[in-house]
């Protein structure tokens, strides 16, 4: 059986806070998602953001798979919705 680890975005997430909450994210999800296990990330927060926000999604993700595991969006606004068609991630965004 698998299990949920949740995690949320902040309000605010532009360039000057994705470095640091990239690398507290990836270090979270490294530590508590294992083979089969899905991390929840709820953006629902996001009210002032660019697309350094679909970055730290991103990479997320990416930190989740290296670990055997998925990560699911949830609440993601209309606006980084329609950014991650313009860069072209939408379909990694959706879970794998």
């Amino acid at each position: 059986m698998s299990r949920s680890f949740s995690l949320a975005l902040p309000a605010i997430l532009t360039s000057e806070q994705a470095p640091a909450l990239t690398r507290d994210l990836e270090t979270l999800i490294s530590t508590q998602v294992g083979e089969g296990q899905e991390a929840q990330l709820d953006a629902s927060a996001l009210t002032q953001f660019d697309s350094s926000a679909l970055a730290v999604i991103l990479a997320c993700r990416r930190a989740a798979l290296a670990c055997g595991g998925s990560l699911l969006v949830t609440g993601l606004p209309e606006r980084a919705r329609v950014l991650s068609e313009v860069y072209g991630v939408s379909g990694l965004l959706a879970k794998p």
